[in-house]
C-alpha cells in the first residue's frame, strides 16, 4: 500500500491554475514575438522600398524636400553651392 501525501484538493487547483495562467502567458509573448519579428522584416522591406523610391525622386527632380501632405517640393541647396554664397 502507498501511503502518498498530497496538498488538499483546494490547493492542487490552485495551483494548476497558476500554472495554466503562466503557460498561456508564455504562450502569447511567443506569439507577440512572433508577430515582432516579421514586423520588424516588414518595416525594413519598406525603408528599402522607400530610399529606392527616393533616389528615383532624386533621379527625376534633383534633391528637393517633398511635402506628404500635398505634393509639393522645393529645391534643397547642394552643400557646395552654400559654402560660395557665405
Amino acid at each position: 500500500m502507498s501511503n502518498d501525501a498530497k496538498i488538499t484538493e483546494e490547493q492542487l487547483k490552485q495551483l494548476q491554475g497558476f500554472v495554466q495562467t503562466l503557460n498561456q502567458a508564455q504562450m502569447q509573448l511567443g506569439q507577440l514575438e512572433t508577430e515582432k519579428h516579421g514586423l520588424l522584416h516588414q518595416t525594413a522591406d519598406i525603408q528599402s522600398q522607400l530610399q529606392k523610391f527616393q533616389k528615383e525622386l532624386e533621379e527625376e527632380y534633383g534633391k528637393v524636400s517633398v511635402n506628404i501632405q500635398d505634393g509639393t517640393y522645393v529645391a534643397i541647396p547642394d552643400e557646395d553651392e552654400s559654402d560660395k554664397e557665405d
